[in-house]
């Protein structure tokens, strides 16, 4: 049951795959309730996630791991290439911490794009999937204009807009994560002293006095925080007009911020949709690989 479900997928998936060239997708998202798991490839790599152990009763847990072992085998994946994590809610710090230290990075094609990715060393590999027709819409849209990449993580967006012309500010609060998105931008042959990089608590450094103004502006903050390395803790649902009205702060009269988040049941603020042009473009921004409609919110804002 399980190999034909992955076997339909792949059908289904196969000319996308190819026509994008794609290396990095997902293949199955908690299809039946039987198997309440993700598994994402990465290249020939399958990474496969159980959404914890409340899923899946424990006594229960090896012989369905084992299912999907056998199943991928069949697939023609080498068993040893068949990776299994478990994914929980990560609090502060957590998000950052290494599952063990391999360091054996490894790098997947998206278009005309490369990514570092990590399956060993991280929860999170590297390069949210989700996002890739985002990633692609910022690089038809960044030639000769100024962009910045809020709450980066390994700057995926980032090496899209520098790709398709643009000049990049890339900010993050994580150290590592930044010299990721350096080593992206190097993958990618397009290291320059036009572009930057800075390690900073993004909420306080939208309040710094700049006169630096932006075409494009990609903020996509966390759900929740309450990292060590930030004042106080953060809510996206809490805190949206406060962080998009700073954003709007740094951005050209005829710029566009595209705002997203992953947080399920999240609600714009209605104050935002009367003061600025606001086009909610989730639909689009999803691919073809992703079976969950609100895998994430993104709007396009503006000024009226």
């Amino acid at each position: 049951m399980l190999k034909n479900r992955l076997l339909k997928n792949l059908k289904k998936l196969k000319k996308y795959l190819k026509k994008e060239e794609i290396e990095a997708y997902r293949l199955y998202d908690r299809d039946m309730p039987e198997f309440p798991y993700i598994i994402d490839v990465l290249k020939d790599y399958a990474l496969v996630y159980e959404r914890g152990k409340k899923d899946i009763e424990l006594d229960k847990q090896q012989e369905t791991q084992q299912t999907i072992r056998d199943s991928l085998v069949e697939l023609e994946f080498a068993p040893e290439k068949i990776i299994f994590k478990t994914r929980e809610r990560q609090k502060g710090k957590q998000q950052y911490d290494k599952l063990d230290h391999s360091k054996n990075f490894f790098s997947v094609r998206e278009g005309d794009l490369l990514y570092w990715v990590n399956p060993f060393d991280y929860l999170d590999y590297g390069l949210f999937l989700d996002h890739r027709p985002l990633r692609k819409m910022i690089q038809q849209e960044s030639a000769g204009k100024a962009v910045l990449n809020l709450f980066a993580y390994t700057g995926s967006i980032s090496v899209a807009a520098a790709k398709g012309g643009a000049e990049v500010t890339t900010i993050d609060m994580s150290n590592t994560y930044l010299a990721w998105a350096q080593r992206n931008f190097e993958l990618n042959n397009l290291i320059s002293q036009k572009h930057a990089f800075i390690r900073a608590d993004i909420v306080q450094w939208l309040q710094r006095p700049n006169s630096k103004k932006f075409d494009l502006i990609i903020l996509d903050p966390p759900t929740f925080s309450n990292s060590k390395k930030m004042e106080q803790s953060f809510d996206i649902q809490r805190d949206q007009e406060h962080l998009i009205k700073a954003c709007m702060q740094k951005l050209k009269p005829e710029g566009k911020l595209y705002f997203s988040n992953n947080k399920k049941d999240f609600k714009l603020s209605e104050q935002l949709s009367s003061q600025f042009k606001v086009h909610n473009i989730s639909a689009q921004t999803i691919p073809l690989d992703f079976r969950d409609g609100k895998i994430h919110h993104c709007f396009a804002i503006s000024f009226a």
